[in-house]
């Protein structure tokens, strides 16, 4: 790209250091006049002569990815100077972790509910003997305690997660889930548990 020595305006590099534009310039083919606040941004976060000394050291091919990547995370650490890109990632794991735990708890409520429904028309389809009765019953408290019990964990889990709101949040998940896993995992477990009950009490 010509710069100003050919009678094209400076590119906006040259125009806010306001240096003369030329053809050698590698600024001119990512940062152009219409658009001074992408080069502004760049400078103000990376610095020029750091900007340029990347940008040499990289193949022809490359630079423009490369530049892309510079306005991305400049503008990061403009809304966040600490973390910059980094809490932006953190924060949609955070939302990801979240919506696994929310989905999680809904397959173990729709679980319980499936497998009450099915004891409950077994029961009365077939009546049991008075003792037998009472065990089932007795069964199917626990099997509710111990359902509510690991939605218990979930919900706390989510909780908990909203009140971190922090780029460390995900292990916290982790931390807090312990044996049982991720949350998908957890779900599989509760499964799991719930059937072998079944098979015992068929």
């Amino acid at each position: 790209m010509a710069g100003s020595g050919s009678g094209s305006p400076p590119c906006a590099s040259c125009k806010l250091l306001r240096r003369r534009c030329t053809q050698e310039c590698v600024f001119a083919p990512y940062f152009p006049p219409d658009d001074p606040h992408k080069f502004a941004i760049v400078h103000k976060v990376f610095g020029a002569s750091n900007v340029s000394k990347m940008l040499q050291e990289l193949p022809a091919q490359q630079r423009a990815d490369a530049v892309s990547s510079l306005v991305y995370e400049a503008n990061a650490r403009m809304r966040d100077p600490v973390y910059g890109c980094v809490g932006a990632i953190s924060y949609l794991q955070q939302q990801v972790s979240q919506l696994q735990v929310q989905l999680a708890l809904a397959k173990a409520e729709i679980l319980c509910v499936q497998m009450q429904h099915d004891e409950s028309a077994a029961a009365s389809a077939a009546p049991a003997p008075a003792k037998q009765q009472q065990l089932y019953h007795h069964h199917q408290q626990q099997q509710t305690m111990e359902c509510e019990a690991y939605g218990s964990l979930l919900v706390q889990n989510g909780l908990m997660m909203n009140t971190l709101g922090s780029a460390g949040a995900a292990h916290q998940q982790q931390q807090m889930l312990g044996g049982f896993g991720s949350a998908g995992n957890t779900a599989m477990a509760l499964q799991e548990a719930c059937l072998k009950k079944e098979t015992l009490w068929a």
